[in-house]
């Protein structure tokens, strides 16, 4: 039994030991040229690289286990060499033939394997080229926060020292507007101008909101003194800056005015110089509010009609009767001044140093690789 058994393993031991054939070829090299072979090999293979130059000596033979261990390297060979190393780990092998000369070269390479074991005695040597992902890391020389600066410096700003609202009457006249029957005209116009608006270096004031009222003889004067006891009555303590029913119109605080129902009723157009002109003329105009009634009244905020001057023209259509027009306009100011206060501000500021860092960086590459890797 035991003579048997060291039969099988003197015949399994030579079966492993046979030479396995991986290249047998012909190199020819052009002049200044290079020729790379590359092939895999399993852990524990022996390899056997045999070159047989044809005549000229080849300038240079480098044999690399990727990517950059020497296994063998030979200069101006000139006849057969015969070369074995083995293999630590499953890797790739680089054969390189260098032609320095001005000639051509040629060589005959045979290249073969002797595999460790039953395993690895059918190993696929070709190679195939993988796409690689690896993390390399640059050093650099940056500046990093080290620390932080706190800085209190006093500073002057300017604030609100008080801000007020009040009513600031503009108009309060009485027009007369003839009637067709007298020698004089049938139309009036009367002119106001807003409060200006100021703005200095402690103070502003500036137009915010304004209203007119236009009534025709005693019945309107009686429904304006009705109107203002409301404002007594009724409004005053909750708003106290202004003083008249059409300066609560003009703040907001009132929505409506009683009116008169009967009496002589007016034309009227709140315009510009120029469309008063041609309300004078019988022509088209163009008002920023116009109407005809007993009594009127409007509130305007509009931004661009809180400055300037404006006319209230006016026409009478009676052919007997002349009119007493009350036209009234009250303004809502905006007072509000300023003073200098002092404040503690606080500037935090960063302090850098350099420092020498590390940052990674992916870098993609093809590497060869054997046939089997995944």
């Amino acid at each position: 039994m035991n003579r048997i058994l060291h039969i099988c393993l003197l015949f399994s031991g030579f079966c492993f030991a046979q030479k396995i054939t991986v290249a047998d070829l012909e190199i020819k090299l052009e002049p200044g040229a290079t020729e790379e072979l590359m092939y895999g090999f399993a852990a524990g293979d022996r390899v056997i690289f045999t070159i047989i130059p044809n005549g000229a000596p080849i300038s240079e033979i480098t044999v690399m286990q990727y990517p950059d261990v020497i296994k063998y390297r030979g200069q101006e060979i000139k006849k057969e060499e015969k070369n074995e190393f083995t293999v630590t780990d499953k890797s790739v092998f680089v054969f390189k033939f260098t032609n320095k000369a001005k000639g051509k070269r040629s060589c005959k390479v045979m290249l073969q394997r002797v595999a460790k074991n039953a395993d690895t005695k059918n190993f696929n040597t070709a190679v195939k080229w993988a796409t690689v992902q690896d993390t390399v890391y640059n050093a650099l020389t940056k500046d990093v926060v080290a620390g932080y600066d706190t800085l209190r410096v006093q500073k002057t700003r300017r604030v609100v020292a008080s801000e007020k609202k009040y009513e600031e009457l503009v108009l309060d006249k009485s027009q007369r507007v003839n009637a067709k029957t007298s020698l004089g005209d049938t139309k009036a116009a009367v002119a106001f101008t807003l409060p200006v608006n100021n703005t200095s270096k402690d103070e502003t004031k500036k137009v915010v909101a304004w209203a007119y009222w236009v009534g025709v003889g005693e019945e309107s004067n009686e429904f304006w003194k009705q109107n203002r006891k409301l404002i007594v009555e009724g409004v005053k303590g909750v708003a106290t800056y202004f003083t008249s029913p059409l300066g609560g119109v003009a703040a907001g605080a009132l929505t409506s005015l009683a009116l008169p129902v009967n009496g002589e009723d007016v034309q009227y157009a709140l315009v510009n110089e120029f469309n008063s002109t041609l309300f004078f003329k019988d022509k088209a105009y163009k008002a920023y509010d116009d109407g005809k009634g007993i009594a009127a009244y409007k509130r305007f905020t509009d931004a661009t009609l809180l400055q300037g001057k404006f006319y209230m023209a006016l026409a009478n259509d009676n052919y007997i009767q002349p009119l007493d027009v009350n036209v009234k306009v009250s303004a809502i100011i905006e007072h509000v001044k300023y003073k200098d206060e002092k404040y503690m501000d606080t500037t935090i500021t960063p302090r850098y140093e350099k420092k020498i860092v590390r940052e990674p960086q992916i870098v993609t590459t093809k590497i060869p690789v054997t046939f089997d890797y995944k």
